[in-house]
């Protein structure tokens, strides 16, 4: 329940309208969300709630769960999330913070910032998201709530679980709160995938100075001349492809709290915290093909608009036949993420106020060695064909010489382990530290004189260190320890390692073509005990097999130790008039940077076999590397008043966006050799400068009725010191023989994003309500002087909801469409772009309130069941990715007191 003036309000009305009053409060163009009451937010997930607001769009992961928050055309690396005002640690590579670590119950609010102001943190070009949370004395007295949950996906027919409950108390005349706060979720999942792992195949094509084919095994040639026939420029054909299904089982754990004490009206000492733990293994099961031409591997070709839309592999040489392979992918993540920290305010005089505020924020994920990545293939000789279709999967048609075809054999469980022989086997995975502390002191001054009412002034201190530790055997070899001519038939092993056949319920249904719907259930854990239980056995060479040589091993090449200490000092003005009020500050910014990584000399290079080879690396000895750099932010925001219902809102400033913290670790990897391209890829530059943004901000806002608004708002941000890449061919790196690719990130490269938004929020006395949001996105940038779209960004994003809130029932439905975006460019060339594919995301809610103790909710999510596609250039020939996460249905109980 949230109290706005004389009116009371609740529910989803109640949410709009508490943030339709921040938005007007605000002294910079800012958007809002607010908790529906006391522990329970509008959606499951923050991400999700986010995606309601104007200029925001959100990316997904496995489940369909919101994890990536975009803003005003710039992606996760341009925003920055802070909790309370304190940044918080990510379990990834980056500062982007993944959004399904958090679960939406420990949260009030959230404020997406999307002007500037000196005494904001510094960091975010896109946005600022902060999140809130309660405190026991938005509602003073004793308040609680207790829910129970449970969701089912009607694609994958899996369950999940949540219990969640909040309890707030004010003590002593109202002088000591505390709050508490407790979620426990297990949710299981299942996505649908396919994809284009190895990528597209495609010629090179002398018209195109920017391609020169990656056709490894040689230039597709129809004709089979060996000459690249001008017809025969440019022509796209299939590299490899996948399909399966992603197995997760997510289980969720948070607890927060709080204590506020008020020993008098002058002091107000705040201590809180916030543990959570994300533990989410994942497990996909997928068939795997890898039909990449050679001469001699294709017959039978038929071409369509230059894309090889069909051909036959029926070449009898076991290196030229397509061997269908068993792909078994699992992830291990165990996400810990904690914030604790100490705040305190001083009324020292009448004008003058102090503020303190001192904090730890951690998140940890240690993964190293624990992801896999394996496949068994077949060994038995087939005749295949490969046809392109409109659909996500190409059709798949594979007959064995001894009477068995792939499909019905896997559906009638027709294959044993004598079918199969070991091959790739990559294991992997990361242990990543992040700890950020910081504190701030801060004051604001009534000055009342020479235009000022105010006076705010601050210093910062943020040491954050930041480390990763890749754990993994492609640097050893040991991904390839057990392929080609050193490949184990799986009957030579202990059983156990293929047990059944299986089928998932609805598995692929909205997809048309032809290919294996069913899988071998592939024990990973056993196939790489029944490894070592193998060892003494004799290899082709007459060494004895040692799976200690195939076993994960720290990676220093692409480990890394970044530490950054900044300091910021701050001044901001706030000034008023008759009919305005605005602020005009700066701050000033001074970040310190040590990074620290690992470097090895390649000594040697074996080749295995076609697209094999193993690279013999020397001891690795650390590099420590440091940079500094200051920047001035200076920032200033107006808005006058027309009335006590429109207002014009303006804003300039400088802004910054630092880089993602794996890029200032000089790290590098040659992993490209094991598949034969000779490439040494350096993962990070300390001298790299952040993303800088001279922006300017103008929003028109009407509050024509209680709760109501409709507005629209431009903006421009020209960005400076955009991170690219430099490519330079043909470098001699000290490996007898071979020349390699060098690539690196540097500064350089700028951009320009100009948009439009527009919002409308209304309720009527009969208690239905509106809330749409457009938001429209202009951006380009420029690499290397060539003019391209910005990756990742959706042109145009916009939604509507249409609500019902009235007595005791409470009703919604929330469409969310994001257009369809570059995802990366020129990959197979100059305009040949990977576009993700336009996405509307469906809810709806209805709510009974039987008595002011308990009520009851039940909640639609996906409810359309749109796959989220990728292509080259939208054409549905070239599918590139394929996720879908099915509709789920949530039904809830919720007990007040």
């Amino acid at each position: 329940m949230t109290e706005l003036g004389t009116v009371t309000v609740t529910g989803v009305r109640g949410s709009l309208a508490r943030s339709a009053e921040l938005k007007r409060d605000a002294t910079t163009v800012q958007d809002s969300i607010s908790a529906l009451e006391l522990g329970r937010f509008p959606d499951d997930n923050v991400a999700d709630s986010l995606s309601h607001i104007t200029g925001v769009a959100i990316s997904r992961t496995a489940g369909g769960e919101g994890q990536k928050v975009s803003v005003r055309g710039l992606g996760p690396d341009y925003t920055l999330t802070t909790f309370n005002g304190r940044i918080l640690a990510t379990d990834g590579a980056g500062r982007d913070f993944a959004f399904d670590v958090l679960p939406a119950d420990v949260i009030s609010g959230a404020d997406v910032i999307k002007g500037a102001q000196a005494s904001l943190t510094e960091g975010a070009i896109g946005g600022l998201i902060n999140l809130r949370s309660a405190s026991p004395f938005d509602q003073k007295g004793q308040h609680g709530i207790v829910r129970l949950e449970g969701d089912r996906n009607q694609m994958s027919e899996l369950n999940g679980r949540k219990f969640s409950a909040t309890y707030s108390n004010t003590f002593f005349n109202d002088t000591l709160g505390i709050l508490l706060g407790v979620v426990r979720a297990d949710r299981k999942d299942r996505t649908d995938v396919a994809g284009n792992d190895g990528g597209w195949t495609r010629n090179p094509d002398p018209n195109d100075p920017n391609w020169w084919g990656n056709a490894w095994g040689g230039n597709i040639d129809p004709n089979g001349n060996g000459v690249l026939d001008p017809d025969e420029y440019g022509l796209i054909g299939p590299g490899q492809f996948r399909v399966g299904s992603i197995m997760e089982d997510k289980k969720r754990r948070a607890y927060s709290g709080k204590i506020e004490w008020h020993p008098s009206d002058d002091v107000r000492i705040v201590v809180d915290g916030l543990k959570t733990r994300l533990n989410s293994p994942q497990v996909s099961y997928q068939q795997s093909y890898y039909p990449l031409f050679a001469p001699g591997r294709w017959s039978n070709m038929t071409v369509q608009n230059g894309i090889v839309t069909g051909f036959t592999m029926d070449n009898p040489d076991p290196s030229l036949r397509l061997n269908p392979e068993l792909l078994n992918q699992t992830q291990y993540r165990v996400v810990d993420t904690d914030l604790y920290g100490i705040n305190g305010e001083w009324k020292v005089t009448p004008a003058l106020t102090l503020t303190g505020d001192l904090y730890r924020s951690t998140s940890s994920r240690h993964s190293g060695g624990q992801d896999s990545y394996v496949v068994l293939r077949m060994n038995q000789p087939n005749i295949a064909r490969i046809t392109l279709g409109p659909n996500a999967v190409p059709n798949v048609d594979v007959r064995f010489n001894d009477g068995r075809d792939l499909a019905t054999g896997l559906a009638n469980n027709q294959f044993t382990a004598s079918d199969f022989n070991t091959h790739y086997m990559e294991l992997s995975g990361d242990n990543i530290d992040d700890k950020i502390t910081g504190g701030t002191v801060a004051g604001k001054l009534v000055v009342g004189r020479w235009g000022v009412d105010l006076l705010r002034f601050g210093v910062t201190r943020t040491d954050r260190r930041k480390s990763r530790d890749l754990v993994n055997n492609t640097l050893n070899g040991g991904a390839d320890y057990y392929s080609e001519a050193n490949a184990i038939n799986v009957a030579d092993l202990g059983g156990g390692v293929l047990s059944h056949n299986f089928h998932l319920p609805n598995f692929m249904s909205d997809v048309d073509s032809n290919f294996p719907r069913s899988f071998l259930a592939f024990d990973v854990p056993n196939y790489l005990a029944q490894l070592q239980a193998y060892n003494g056995h004799l290899r082709p060479d007459g060494t004895p097999y040692d799976y200690a040589m195939a076993a994960p091993a720290w990676n220093p090449l692409q480990s890394y130790r970044v530490s950054e200490k900044t300091n910021a000092f701050y001044v901001e003005a706030d000034m008023s008039g008759d009919r305005w009020d605005g602020n005009i500050g700066a701050r000033l910014v001074k970040t310190r940077t040590s990074a620290q990584a690992w470097d090895a000399k390649i000594l040697s290079i074996t080749e295995n076999g076609p697209f094999n080879y193993t690279a013999k690396y020397a001891a690795p000895t650390p590099i420590t590397e440091d940079a500094n750099y200051t920047y001035l932010l200076p920032s200033a925001n107006f808005t006058w008043h027309f009335t006590d219902e429109l207002q014009l809102r303006a804003g300039v400033a400088k802004t910054m966006a630092r880089p993602a913290v794996d890029t200032l670790a000089p790290t590098n990897t040659t992993e490209s050799v094991s598949w034969g391209e000779f490439t040494q890829v350096y993962g990070g530059n300390v001298n790299l400068k952040p993303y800088t943004a001279t922006q300017g901000d103008l929003s028109l806002e009407w509050y024509f009725a209680d709760h109501s608004i409709a507005n629209v708002a431009v903006f421009e941000k020209r960005i400076k010191n955009q991170i690219t890449t430099s490519f330079e061919p043909g470098q001699d790196i000290g490996v007898p023989g071979y020349l390699f690719n060098v690539v690196r990130p540097i500064n350089g490269d700028h951009a320009k994003v100009r948009g439009l938004e527009l919002g409308l929020q209304h309720f009527w006395e009969n208690g239905f309500g509106v809330r749409a949001q457009y938001t429209r996105n202009l951006s380009r940038s420029w690499v290397n002087g060539e003019k391209r779209p910005l990756e990742g960004i959706a042109p145009a994003t916009y939604s509507l909801g249409v609500m019902y809130e009235k007595g005791k029932w409470s009703l919604g439905v929330n469409a969310d469409h994001t257009d369809g975006f570059v995802k990366a460019v020129n990959v197979l060339g100059t305009g040949y772009n990977e576009l993700a594919d336009s996405l509307t995301w469906l809810t709806a809610h209805v709510s009974y309130r039987v008595n002011d103790m308990l009520s009851f909710t039940l909640d639609g999510q996906n409810l359309l069941d749109d796959p989220q596609t990728y292509s080259i250039n939208g054409n549905p020939l070239l599918s590139d990715g394929y996720f879908r996460y099915g509709r789920s249905v949530n039904l809830g109980v919720n007990l007040r007191f």
